[in-house]
């Protein structure tokens, strides 16, 4: 089948990726086969599969599948709801790497959902394996209000650089990348293995500041600034150096110590400059720096789409906000500003009270790719958050697509609030899961479902991973959870004080681990605290740093202060 892509404000395959994608899909069905017959066991079998991004997971075999910079179109929306219905379960699960996983496909059907994968220009290729992963980016690229340059193009000339680059296709372990091109940082740079922003220096050049070394997992750290600016020009070469530097000395005798974190640590940030500056100096620049004309071709395929010229506020919004309470909810809570006058993002939140952090149904998966076409020029993104981003509409049009999204339960108001939770799938479906993830999300969510009340308590993340490897992002949330097995029984840690941005910190462990059943009044007790001492405006992450950790050791102990119930609104927000 071969489903036309329509074109885009964002890369297409040339006839070489369309032709690599192909390849590797023929590949891949082959050796399955051979998995099949038995000609292969599942030991050898197992790398192969790991490299087209299929895992065996507790209940059946899960796929994850990239969305590059988390940028789709409404027609590779709209395979994924094919896929869903065909081969999996009907829905699917958007992860906080902007990647979408399927969690129960057969093994003989998996070459034949590559194969719908590739009629849209999309692929499996290194979500698994020690390898650079699925660069991830700004969720609202391009559009922000805040951006000094879109950092796609640059998101692109990486993914092209690392796919199946030669010398970095079996590194220590995992790798993976973020770039911002923002004032704010909303794509976490600071704890992963590299993180670029976009900035611009005294003179005008715009160029990168490098950091390396940060990280979740098992050991939690926030990378280092090892390059202050980076001109465009030596982004490849100086990559080069960097990965070289890794792959030539991060541990591969310990799976747990073979993160860039851990070399940086061990080896010191000054030293670890050095290298890198040693290894970039001896490198060929020249035949290492990306082409000019490439980077114009890339850069030609994410220009800004022709906006009509609007007025920056809309009469049609103010009389729908003004008759309809709950889309003025929606308005204020779920849209972010937009560089364009006349026109907003918004966010398209997958966490209904009580529902699954991440799932979407592929009924819904085409009311997405419906309204996309509609009323965002056919794309869509997906955000680290696990929720969908509609980045080109009209302030004229958010009404008609409000009551859409309403109709597909798609319309719940509470982006960046306390039921907003990102969760990782857990011990419902991760081998590596040492508890539940989902049920802990579900209960907090019911518990906190009030939306005068989530918004009185304001921005607040939680954030839930299911075992030590943190893909649930516990490690930087306002309020984290870590669920561990203890003794046979399921048991769930606290921090708090994590922060994903510019000024990245690590949650700290507020005391002993939780029973499952006790984890939504801890959360009720710390939210308590939190309303009990903030200044006016002021959100979780600062009232803790001001206030300090001890202040909610408290929370932890029956009888400290509740939060108070509902009361009038008191804050705005949004457009």
């Amino acid at each position: 089948m071969n489903v036309p892509v329509k074109p885009q404000h964002f890369y297409s395959y040339d006839e070489f990726d369309a032709a690599f994608v192909r390849s590797r899909v023929a590949e891949f069905r082959e050796q399955v086969q051979r998995r099949l017959s038995g000609a292969l066991t599942e030991e050898e079998f197992r790398p192969l599969r790991l490299m087209n991004g299929l895992y065996l997971q507790l209940h059946a075999y899960m796929l994850r599948i990239a969305v590059p910079y988390g940028t789709l179109s409404s027609t590779q929306m709209r395979q994924f709801a094919h896929i869903a219905e065909k081969w999996d379960k009907g829905y699917g699960h958007f992860t906080t790497r902007q990647n979408i996983q399927f969690n129960w496909p057969k093994l003989v059907d998996v070459p034949d959902i590559l194969d719908a994968l590739a009629d849209v220009n999309m692929h499996a290729i290194q979500t698994s394996g020690n390898c650079i992963r699925n660069v991830t980016a700004d969720h609202f690229s391009g559009v922000a209000a805040d951006e000094i340059a879109d950092p796609r193009p640059t998101a692109e000339l990486l993914r092209q650089w690392s796919s199946n680059h030669p010398e970095f296709s079996f590194l220590p372990r995992k790798f993976k990348v973020a770039v911002s091109g923002a004032v704010h940082d909303r794509a976490a740079t600071r704890v992963h293995d590299v993180g670029l922003r976009i900035v611009q220096n005294e003179g005008g050049e715009i160029g990168y500041e490098v950091l390396a070394g940060g990280g979740l997992g098992r050991t939690p750290m926030v990378g280092h600034i090892v390059r202050e600016f980076l001109p465009k020009a030596e982004l490849l070469p100086y990559m080069e150096a960097l990965m070289r530097v890794y792959n030539s000395h991060g541990r591969r005798d310990n799976k747990f110590k073979a993160r860039i974190k851990i070399l940086v640590h061990e080896t010191g940030l000054d030293e670890i400059r050095e290298q890198i500056e040693a290894e970039f100096e001896s490198l060929d620049k020249a035949a290492i720096a990306a082409d000019p004309a490439e980077i114009a071709r890339i850069e030609a395929q994410f220009v800004p789409p022709a906006y009509e010229a609007l007025p920056d506020v809309s009469d049609v919004m103010k009389k729908a906000k003004a008759a309809n309470s709950e889309f003025a909810r929606f308005v204020d809570i779920n849209t972010a500003p937009h560089k364009q006058a006349g026109y907003t993002i918004v966010t398209v939140s997958l966490k209904p009270i009580g529902g699954v952090p991440g799932d979407a149904t592929a009924a819904q998966m085409r009311v997405l790719a419906e309204v996309s076409d509609k009323y965002s020029l056919s794309e869509l993104r997906v955000s680290h958050e696990q929720n969908i981003v509609l980045p080109y509409v009209k302030k004229d049009d958010l009404f008609a697509l409000w009551q859409e999204l309403k109709a597909a339960d798609l319309a719940t108001a509470n982006a960046s609030l306390i039921t907003d939770i990102i969760s990782c799938p857990g011990l419902d479906y991760c081998s590596l899961a040492t508890a539940r993830s989902i049920p802990i999300a579900q209960a907090i969510s019911e518990r906190f479902a009030d939306p005068d009340r989530q918004r009185l308590i304001g921005k607040l993340g939680i954030k839930i991973s299911g075992c030590i490897n943190a893909c649930g992002h516990h490690h930087v949330a306002g309020i984290g959870i870590l669920g561990l097995e203890k003794s046979g029984e399921e048991s769930y840690q606290i921090t708090l004080g994590g922060d994903p941005t510019l000024s990245a910190s690590i949650g700290e462990r507020l005391g002993p681990g939780l029973r499952a059943e006790e984890v939504p009044d801890a959360i009720e007790r710390i939210v308590g605290v939190y309303l009990a001492h903030r200044d006016l405006d002021e959100d979780f992450i600062h009232t803790y740093r001001r206030i300090g950790h001890d202040a909610f050791k408290s929370a932890l102990v029956t009888g400290t202060p509740r939060a108070p119930a509902a009361s009038p609104l008191d804050q705005g927000g949004g457009i």
